[in-house]
């Protein structure tokens, strides 16, 4: 039986509760931010509406409508003025089968930040998701928030949206959502190594290179070539007591043998209590005392 090109109503609407679903659970969204869309036909779409939350949608809450943003149905709410986001995307993009827009947490301080999450330090993000840029800021539901994403909608997979929040989508909803979790994941991933380790061996071309050929062999075409370095710096194996901190070199380690406990060798190291001489114990005793003195 050949697959079918889209899903059915009842299908697409399901995905979209689940999808808002996930997406309020995630801390994706809050209040009624957000907004999820899932195409049926070649011109027709089911999409959320305005002022809902995306974690208590009903069926009878959606919107159908055509991709000319005339609407079919409706409950006794409208589509967002966002939808011309969406609308727009899949008018670019005529492969894409659902599109996700939400404001998770660390993706959006990128995006206020105008940081593009572009960073070869990963397979999973690279072959699945690809680079992502930050466009610049328009208004949200201003007509000028579609013009400005339409020149990525089909060499990329998703985007951030400058101090507004991130849009994703795929060849069907569930890999737009899925693009969604990956950007965040990846975002998050950035934000340790590059503001909290300080420290990310970047890929290198080689090693990008074959992650490209993959991508390709699973069918995605799009997701851009992040920069590489001219050679690699992971070959190695680093073992406990040899990581490096930073530019600092690597810090002073006391070892000791299998057979011992840490605490039994500080002591033959001629340490006290968790790690320190007696030296140095008299001197915390004594600043202790002069404090007390004082107060």
């Amino acid at each position: 039986m050949a697959k079918r090109e889209y899903p059915t109503d009842n299908e697409a609407k399901q995905m979209i509760l689940e999808v808002g679903r996930r997406m309020y659970q995630k801390n994706f969204v809050a209040a009624n931010d957000g907004n999820i869309t899932c195409k049926v036909d070649k011109d027709i779409i089911w999409a959320t509406p305005t002022g809902v939350s995306k974690g208590f949608m009903t069926e009878d809450s959606l919107v159908k409508m055509y991709l000319d943003g005339r609407v079919i149905h409706q409950g006794e709410l409208g589509p967002s003025s966002e939808i011309k986001m969406h609308l727009r995307i899949y008018l670019e993009n005529p492969a894409v089968r659902g599109v996700t827009h939400a404001h998770p947490p660390i993706c959006t301080s990128f995006a206020i930040a105008g940081i593009s999450l572009d960073k070869a330090i990963y397979p999973e993000a690279l072959v699945n998701l690809g680079t992502v840029p930050c466009v610049h800021y328009e208004t949200p539901g201003s007509p000028g928030l579609p013009d400005s994403i339409a020149p990525f909608c089909r060499d990329y997979n998703a985007l951030l949206l400058a101090n507004h929040g991130a849009v994703s989508w795929g060849t069907s909803l569930m890999e737009a959502f899925y693009r969604l979790e990956s950007m965040e994941h990846y975002a998050t991933v950035l934000m340790y190594t590059g503001n909290i380790i300080g420290k990310a061996n970047v890929l290198s071309c080689d090693q990008v290179q074959e992650l490209l050929d993959i991508r390709t062999r699973m069918g995605i075409h799009a997701g851009g070539v992040p920069p590489c370095a001219p050679r690699p710096s992971n070959v190695q194996d680093v073992l406990a007591g040899h990581s490096p901190l930073g530019d600092e070199g690597k810090p002073e380690i006391k070892t000791y043998r299998p057979s011992e406990s840490p605490a039994a060798a500080s002591k033959e190291n001629g340490a006290g209590a968790g790690g320190l001489s007696p030296e140095d114990i008299e001197r915390v005793r004594q600043a202790v005392i002069a404090r007390l003195r004082g107060l």
